[in-house]
């Protein structure tokens, strides 16, 4: 059935099914192995990882399972903020901290040497395959993982940026549509205009690159893969659909709040970032929206200072403080095994079902 299919054949898995790399936690060794045991990629979400920790998790997924699975880096970026914008940034924070009872005010700091240590603990050990987003690393850095026999996977919301992961020099490109939860990866202009829908999006990366096509964005079920299939992706990316999973590391509050909300409850928010962000609306997302003369500190610091009451807020079950992150398709989210949503995934696809 899967004849032909680059994805497959590159990348040595039974199915067009990818696990996203979803970072903060939610991608466990046991969910990254659980899907590629079940013939998909499963991908560790390193973007907030040190190299020690993200190498320690990488020898625990090689631990149970000798299947292709793969690592997600982020692209970096430096942002700077005077001392005057980060204490007026975590001004707009205290109420949080207070009610919380958090009594430490954080710093955000960068670790510009973090990309390329993440760099070199993949290399060494071997990661079959590595993704990016919020950016294309250095034609550099591309070619010394491709000389190690690593399958490189770059991330595009538009035509321009899927032509730009071409031309660095990816092996294939993620097309991720506007429906997608969490981050999304854009790089190229401005965020508002890269807002384009999985199904229109596809086609047109499609139509424009010869790299392979890897679709995602709100897909969930076999119906979606199919989709996604029809229009030329020769595989389908799924975040959301593994969050609620057994095997995810995501906290409880943040998997019930998926299974039990509804298609027209998620918003795009850089509250809790500093960048653009799908997630499940609550009242941390609506308070600091409606604070006016408020500016947020860019991606990654707004990040650092929110972190700990996001921490925190999860440890008290205090939800309405927490980044919900979830695609445009809750509705479609079950809490059943990884192996269990690419076997139905399989099923679907191999039986004509729709």
């Amino acid at each position: 059935m899967w004849k032909g299919n680059a994805i497959i054949d590159q990348l040595n898995i039974d199915y067009p099914i990818i696990q996203a790399g979803m970072a903060g936690g939610v991608t466990t060794p046991e969910l990254v192995s659980a899907v590629s045991n079940a013939g998909g990629l499963g991908n560790l979400g390193a973007g907030y990882m040190t190299p020690e920790v993200m190498v320690h998790r990488v020898k625990e997924i090689k631990r149970i399972t000798n299947r292709t699975f793969g690592v997600n880096v982020f692209a970096p970026q430096y942002p700077e903020a005077t001392e005057e914008e980060i204490t007026e940034a975590n001004k707009w924070l205290e109420p949080y901290r207070n009610e919380l009872g958090i009594e430490q005010e954080p710093t955000p700091e960068q670790d510009v040497a973090l990309f390329e240590k993440q760099i070199e603990g993949l290399m060494t050990e071997q990661v079959p395959v590595v993704s990016f987003t919020f950016g294309v690393p250095t034609r550099e850095v591309i070619k010394d993982l491709k000389k190690e026999e690593i399958v490189v996977i770059g991330t595009a919301t538009t035509v321009e940026e899927a032509i730009i992961n071409e031309e660095y020099g990816m092996d294939m490109v993620v097309a991720q549509g506007s429906e997608a939860g969490g981050h999304r990866g854009t790089f190229s202009g401005a965020f508002d205009d890269a807002m384009i829908g999985t199904m229109s999006l596809v086609p047109q990366v499609v139509d424009h690159v010869k790299i392979p096509v890897i679709a995602a964005g709100g897909i969930m079920d076999g119906r979606g893969v199919k989709a996604a299939l029809a229009l030329g992706a020769q595989a389908a990316q799924l975040g959301t659909a593994f969050v609620t999973c057994k095997e995810s590391g995501a906290k409880v509050q943040h998997k019930d709040a998926i299974l039990n909300t509804k298609e027209t409850e998620t918003v795009v928010t850089s509250v809790f970032s500093g960048k653009p962000a799908r997630g499940i609306r609550n009242s941390f997302i609506e308070k600091m929206e409606n604070g006016e003369g408020h500016h947020l500190l860019a991606y990654p610091l707004q990040n650092t200072l929110t972190k700990d009451i996001r921490k925190e807020a999860a440890s008290q079950n205090r939800p309405e403080y927490m980044s919900l992150w979830s695609g445009q398709s809750p509705r479609l989210s079950t809490s059943q095994s990884a192996s269990s949503i690419v076997e139905s995934i399989v099923f679907d696809l191999e039986n004509e079902k729709m």
